[in-house]
């Protein structure tokens, strides 16, 4: 239960208001988590008791009408306890340690800071009396298997026979031939396995093919048909009973995932369910600036489960209001809406979708970057950096370079991935194995600890960094990634872990490379740029040499000089004639890279 609860907790990323100061209904004197936290807690000899919520958490809003108002449970925590409440999204050090708690989470600490206990979900009044009262009475640790601490990494890059062929295993073994996604009892569109599962279709695996398909198919219920927009996950192993919060890791994810499988698939039902979770991020989560809001409540009315509101059209739910809307603009939320954004624009060549993530990558450079090429999380942090800031904003700022060939995004991009390898390397005797969530001040008693999901994010970023500078040092982020996923007992510790099998993949190969030679003014040159842009396949390398912008940021392939626009594929280390029209770049790609049909955009 306990690796289940992990495993669906990754999901869990989304935010809440902060509530500091007296609850309104409970009357708890809740206070900040601060760096002085358990210097309080050992001078006043108290515990610490740390609620972890979301804005659009159902539960959350019941824990707080219910055990925080129960007057016994007020009690022992006056008396025993310094009890915190956090906003997990505005804190993604303290959301990506415990998220495998799901929200809420509560978690209890020693006066030192040692982990006592850890739950998961409501918690209800009786329950929780009895459960302070017995810290109090014995405060001897759980003991805590998801923990990295202490743990031997890898030595070396590679995953060894023995957890390439596990993973391989589980990736099958984890799909659900009756009602497709993973065999959970929530059902949601987990992307890494989506997307590996795409990859191996487009080398003609049959049985990946159905895995994508099918999980993609089923996965569109959890789509508003009133709002657009998809909700986070539905329970009961099916995809008919939806959970209505919409939180923006996966609005963007879906919208990239499903984008992508149009480019493969040609399926126009995947294009719709793109557009329209851009619907609801234009109509509800953009704001004036041009900027993304955080999430949306699953509650109308706090507490109230609200099945029968999400049942309604669109008007009709209009008439009776509108879940709250965390209004936080972050920098990670932005950059996740960006990247999906980048790929609609690739797949149908939009305008409004290019201009979209334009409007929401200027107001972050503006607002949120750091001086030495990283991003803070919001206008002013109570912590930080945080690693996920720097990455999915790298993530984003080379995503649209894909789609515009603008340099000064490649650049940015670079300097968001030269940040992070100086700001969060988990260094340990010498070596480093992964990155950690959070930069690890000098005296920190919750120390941040390397992320699975995190991890495999970057090491991707980091490679598509690699190949569009030339740069070879960025292979070596990805390298030190790997030795942090390739230990075994990491990548075993859920029940699937595709996105390693994906690093893996993309370390030992070259991505599908076409460059667009010619002027970016130029008619002819643009209408192949936005054909190239359209190859199906998430490890790409799209480039447009423009001749009057100085030589290529990887001048690794020599072309020639010609008088009209042209497109060239080039594969292990050998480059195809040129194609003059936009109708030849995708069957020339795929003759060069060995592909007996073409499944090129028609």
């Amino acid at each position: 239960m306990r690796k289940l609860l992990f495993f669906i907790g990754l999901f869990f990323l989304t935010s809440c208001v902060q509530a500091t100061g007296e609850n309104k209904a409970g009357g708890i004197q809740w206070v900040d988590w601060t760096d002085d936290l358990f210097e309080k807690a050992k001078a006043e000899n108290k515990y610490v008791i740390l609620d972890l919520e979301a804005i659009w958490c159902h539960w959350c809003h019941v824990m707080e009408e219910t055990t925080y108002s129960d007057d016994d449970v007020k009690k022992i925590i006056a008396k025993n306890y310094i009890a915190v409440k956090v906003d997990q999204d505005s804190r993604p050090d303290l959301s990506r340690r415990y998220q495998e708690y799901g929200w809420p989470a509560t978690i209890f600490f020693g006066p030192d800071g040692t982990e006592i206990v850890k739950r998961s979900g409501y918690i209800a009044p009786d329950n929780m009396e009895r459960l302070l009262q017995a810290i109090v009475d014995d405060p001897t640790p759980e003991p805590d298997s998801a923990s990295t601490r202490g743990m031997v990494f890898n030595e070396n890059a590679l995953l060894s026979k023995r957890t390439r062929a596990e993973l391989l295993q589980r990736h099958t073994d984890s799909y659900d031939p009756e009602y497709g996604g993973l065999k959970l009892g929530q059902k949601f569109l987990d992307r890494d396995t989506v997307e590996y599962a795409m990859l191996k279709a487009l080398g003609g695996d049959k049985q990946n093919e159905r895995i994508a398909r099918h999980t993609l198919d089923e996965a569109i219920a959890l789509i508003d048909p009133a709002f657009g927009g998809v909700y986070q996950y539905s329970t009961g192993g099916k995809w008919d009973y939806a959970h209505f919060e919409k939180i923006m890791h996966v609005q963007g994810s879906y919208m990239r995932i499903y984008a992508l499988a149009y480019l493969q698939f040609k399926d126009p039902k995947y294009l719709k369910a793109a557009k329209d979770i851009e619907r609801y991020l234009n109509d509800f989560l953009r704001g004036p600036n041009g900027a993304y809001y955080t999430s949306q409540d699953a509650d109308l009315v706090q507490g109230e489960h609200s099945r029968e509101y999400f049942e309604l059209n669109r008007e009709e739910r209009l008439e009776q209001g509108m879940p709250r809307v965390d209004k936080n603009q972050y920098a990670r939320e932005n950059g996740w809406a960006v990247e999906g954004l980048s790929m609609l624009y690739a797949a149908t060549g939009e305008d409004k979708y290019l201009q979209r993530a334009r409007q929401s990558i200027d107001w972050v450079l503006k607002n949120r970057s750091l001086p030495d090429g990283g991003f803070r999380h919001a206008e002013v942090d109570k912590a930080g950096p945080y690693l996920g800031d720097s990455l999915a904003m790298g993530r984003a700022l080379i995503a649209l370079y894909e789609v515009t060939g603008e340099r000064a995004l490649l650049q940015r991009a670079e300097h968001a991935l030269q940040f992070i390898d100086k700001t969060f390397r988990n260094d340990i005797k010498g070596t480093t194995a992964g990155y950690v969530v959070a930069y690890v001040p000098p005296k920190v008693v919750i120390r941040p600890e390397p992320q699975i999901d995190e991890n495999i994010a970057l090491a991707r970023f980091a490679m598509r960094v690699k190949h569009y500078t030339g740069n070879k040092v960025y292979k070596g982020v990805a390298e030190r990634v790997m030795r942090f996923l390739a230990t075994h007992d990491i990548a075993t510790q859920r029940l699937t872990e595709v996105g390693i099998l994906l690093v893996d993949y993309e370390l030992a190969n070259d991505p599908t490379h076409i460059t667009v030679v010619g002027k970016k003014d130029d008619g002819k040159a643009i209408d192949l740029f936005r054909t190239a842009m359209r190859y199906p396949g998430g490890y790409k390398r799209i480039e447009w040499w423009d001749k009057r912008e100085g030589p290529m940021p990887n001048p690794d392939v020599q072309y020639p000089t010609l008088e009209t626009a042209a497109a060239f594929a080039c594969s292990n280390q050998r480059c195809s004639l040129p194609v003059f029209e936009p109708q030849g770049v995708h069957g020339m790609v795929d003759l060069l890279n060995g592909v007996g049909k073409s499944q090129g955009f028609q």
